[in-house]
């Protein structure tokens, strides 16, 4: 069973960075693909992005695309989103999931993806 934290969410100002963290506890976290969502009030959770088990291919949301990167360490079974160049509608709760990697098809669909976190705010004020 893995379990999922996020960290690193906050306020900041339009056109700053952020970097999110997704911790992961349990074993072979090497095998999970996972994936970035956020959520607004009042919106379904979006993708953001996803980076594969071993870290060599991701997908991203059009709209964060050249702004937002995934990465990972899994020596230290942590993922990245770094978020660059922040606008107000960026504004949402961030999800990390996981899922073990059947491939990127999959990457997208909230419902792929069995384990998440709890979730960390991040505000962009304009």
């Amino acid at each position: 069973q893995v379990q999922l934290v996020e960290s690193g969410g906050g306020l900041v100002q339009a056109g700053d960075s952020l970097r999110l963290s997704c911790a992961a506890s349990g074993p072979t976290f090497s095998i999970y693909a996972v994936g970035w969502f956020r959520q607004s009030p009042g919106k379904e959770r979006e993708f953001v992005g996803a980076i594969s088990k071993s870290g060599d291919f991701t997908k991203y949301l059009d709209s964060v695309k050249g702004r937002f990167t995934i990465s990972r360490d899994n020596a230290k079974n942590t993922v990245y989103l770094q978020m660059n160049s922040l606008k107000p509608e960026d504004t949402a709760v961030y999800y990390c999931a996981a899922q073990r990697d059947r491939g990127s098809y999959f990457y997208r669909s909230k419902s792929y993806y069995e384990h998440w976190g709890q979730g960390t705010q991040v505000t962009v004020s304009s």
